[in-house]
């Protein structure tokens, strides 16, 4: 039988224990489930960016410190933000963030 994965006190901070490594410029990544779908959570340092990307499945975002915004607003701790298949956005954070992050099929970028 598979064991689960378990990683307690996601919300209170414990995420800071994963290991990270380079994703994208200022942002760093955590992954919990790699492959198709994939779990992670994401660190943006203040003013990273990706840029303007197309989900050919769904994505889900929990935002659990600091803030993240796309062309739809801004979302602060707490927020869940759920892109349908087919939904585009470019994604910043002005003051830095962590986010937990499921897509269920990697993102294929517009720009």
């Amino acid at each position: 039988m598979l064991e689960p994965a378990l990683i307690r006190g996601l919300l209170s901070g414990r995420w800071r224990a994963l290991r990270f490594e380079p994703f994208r410029a200022g942002i760093t990544i955590g992954r919990l489930l790699d492959g198709a779908p994939a779990i992670a959570v994401l660190r943006y340092a203040p003013g990273a960016r990706v840029p303007l990307h197309e989900h050919p499945g769904a994505e889900m975002i929990l935002v659990l410190e600091g803030s993240q915004s796309d062309e739809n607003g801004t979302y602060r701790r707490g927020d869940l933000v759920i892109n349908p298949p087919g939904s585009r956005h470019s994604v910043w954070s002005d003051t830095g963030c962590v986010v937990l992050l499921h897509w269920a099929k990697p993102v294929r970028f517009v720009d």
